[in-house]
């Protein structure tokens, strides 16, 4: 079987960035008392999405798994109540 690739990294759009960007932004303006430049908050951005978003990503699938297998082990139980009685 074929082992598949993994992602190197999470892409995010334009849009994305730009909408993160402006969060970052007033971020530091609202909790800090700082304006924080343009540079500054795409850095910030690269770094998170290097650092923080296979964190993330990872804990999302680990979630995903687990739904998964509970709802599997669901489907057991709900196989067996449609069983009919054979009188």
């Amino acid at each position: 079987m074929k082992k598949r690739q993994s992602l190197s990294q999470i892409k995010l759009s334009d849009s994305q960035k730009e909408k993160l960007g402006g969060e970052i932004k007033a971020f530091y303006l609202d909790v800090r008392g700082e304006e924080i430049g343009m540079i500054e908050q795409m850095q910030l951005l690269e770094l998170f999405q290097e650092k923080l978003a296979p964190i993330v990503y990872n804990k999302a699938l680990d979630d995903a798994k687990k739904w998964f297998s509970q709802m599997m082990n669901n489907l057991e139980s709900d196989y067996y109540t449609l069983y009919r009685d054979e009188d």
